[in-house]
Parts: C-alpha cells; structure tokens; sequence
C-alpha cells in the first residue's frame, strides 16, 4: 500500500502543452460567509389570548388544542345565573310599571272628561299627566337596565379574537372562571423562526441576512427580519422570516446556520478533484507542463449555481486550475 502511494505521488508529473486553455480556472480567493449553528424556535407571529368577558360557570367548551378557528368563531360560553335572576326581576318590575300605567291611562281619560264637566280640577288632571310621564320613564329605565343584563349574559360567548390554531386551552367545562381569566389561545399570523444567539457574535448580525434552514422537506433559506436591542443571560433575540413553516408545532427547534463574519478561500469545481487511495489530486499548468497537486479538501458548497470545493491547502492564489 506505502510503495503504490510512493508510485501515485511520484507520477503527480504529467507532460502537456503549456499553453493555458480558456477553460482553465486561475485561482482567485473568493469571500465565504462564516456561520454558527444554533436552533431557532418556531413561534406564532401573533399569539392572542380569548378571555372570558363575566365571571361565572364554563358551561360549553367546543374547542381542543389543534383546532382551526376563524374570527368570530364562538369557542367556549360561560354562564352567571345571578344574571338570570336579576332578568327575572326586572321582568317583573316592569309587568308593574306596565299594570301601573294603564291605571294612570284609565284615571287620565277619566279626568279629561270630569274636566269638561266642570267636576274636576285642571290641578288633578296635571297630577296624572305627571305619573304617566314617570311611569312612562321608569319603564324606560327598567328596560334599558333589562337590555342591559341581557347583553352581559350574551358576553358569555367566548370569541375567536383571529383566524388561527387553538395551542392551549387551560380551562374545562364545568370550570368556575373569573372575568379577564384565558379561555383558550389563539396562533395566528402566520409563523417565524426565534433565534436566541450568543452575545460575542451580535456585531456580526445583519438585519435581512439570508439564514440557511434544515427543513424536514429540504433545505431552505429565510431572512434574518428582525434584531432585537437587549442582550439577556447573554445572548442576542433574532427573528426569521420563512415561508413552508409546519403549523402543527409550535416550539419546535430547527437546526439554523446564522451568518456571523467572513473569510477568504480558495475554490476549485468539485468535478476537478480526482480521489485515489484516499488521497486527493487537482490537476493545475505549471510552466509547459500539467502537474497532480495533492490537495486537502474542505467542504462543498453551492456558489452561483456550481458545485465548488473549498481546497485548504495544496494550492495557493495564482495557480492555473485544469478543468477539462
């Protein structure tokens, strides 16, 4: 094995024409995007609570984390039975209010036609006048007070607040709530990817930077859309925009490669390195002759819709890369 090796490397040499063909590639140093891989967090862009509006009892709940909701949709109701009761009296004040003012009807026809007999006053007639214009209002007031009981007994239809996904819902039927207390969550919006980055690289962050994401589907690229001020435990807040996230989980972590600084490297076309014995060789034109480098190579990356591989060393800027 050590004597073909010996043989492979003292045969590196080849004769050739020396001149350069304009297939061939000089070697330039290209600027390479330095990354860091973290795990970016998948999160509702917004994410709404639907509160209850009265206290009381959960007596419906028709809705389950998973559930697709849209805005209006009526996710839970709660019920005040005090409010019923209250209803019931205003109800009954009313019926009153109500036998009380045919009463004042009756007296006050009854009045009009003594007056023009002469065996009434005109003072007595005011005095019914009167009564009827207060029970006129009363009446008023007990049906706004009523209109009013019955539009807070209605507030005990939970509401979607968006169209989204229900992701928690903390309550049971059965359940005693208080006013303002979550019934249910709602995702929606649409999604993004949170970052939570270590602090030594904030300097290197730049708002619209394209972000490789490992997808259960592929491989994809987001935006780097938004970066916040505060450093907290030490590191950096970013968010990123992407289309095709999956709504089924929120929070889940994916694999993300943030840009962070840049380095120059040398790149050759993947299809020019020759691999032998484990060992790797480029072909390159040196004076009259073509010459087998051997090289150590790096990784391959996609560069303007070519395959090329990063050579760490074995070649140097200068040197006239065969590529045919």
């Amino acid at each position: 094995m050590r004597l073909t090796l010996i043989a492979l490397l003292l045969s590196s040499v080849a004769s050739g024409s020396g001149t350069v063909l304009a297939a061939d590639l000089t070697l330039e140093p290209r600027e390479i995007v330095e990354t860091k891989a973290v795990y970016g967090q998948v999160q509702p862009r917004n994410s709404i609570p639907a509160r209850a509006r009265i206290g009381g009892t959960v007596v419906e709940l028709s809705v389950t984390e998973g559930d697709q909701v849209e805005t209006g949709d009526v996710l839970a109701r709660v019920k005040d039975d005090k409010i019923g009761f209250q209803i019931d009296a205003v109800n009954a004040q009313l019926s009153a209010l109500e036998a009380t003012l045919r009463d004042v009807n009756v007296e006050l026809e009854r009045a009009e036609r003594l007056l023009r007999s002469g065996t009434t006053t005109a003072q007595r007639l005011d005095q019914l006048t009167t009564q009827r214009d207060v029970t006129k209002n009363q009446i008023l007031a007990a049906e706004a007070q009523r209109s009013l009981l019955e539009q807070q007994a209605a507030e005990g239809a939970i509401l979607a607040p968006a169209d989204g996904m229900i992701v928690t819902v903390p309550v049971t039927e059965q359940s005693v709530v208080m006013p303002g207390e979550t019934i249910a969550t709602v995702a929606g919006g649409g999604l993004f990817l949170r970052l939570s980055i270590p602090e030594r690289h904030a300097s290197d962050l730049r708002q619209g930077a394209g972000i490789n994401i490992a997808l259960s589907e592929g491989p994809a690229v987001g935006r780097l859309a938004k970066i916040y001020p505060a450093i907290e435990g030490g590191r950096v807040t970013a968010d990123v925009e992407i289309d095709g996230l999956d709504m089924r989980y929120i929070g889940a972590r994916l694999p993300v490669d943030v840009p962070v600084g840049t380095r120059q490297g040398l790149f050759v076309p993947s299809e020019t390195l020759t691999t032998r014995v484990g060992v790797d060789f480029v072909r390159v034109r040196v004076n009259e002759a073509l010459v087998e480098r051997v090289v150590v190579a790096g990784d391959t990356q996609r560069i303007d819709g070519e395959d090329l591989t990063e050579i760490i060393s074995g070649l140097q800027p200068g040197d006239i890369v065969v590529t045919q």
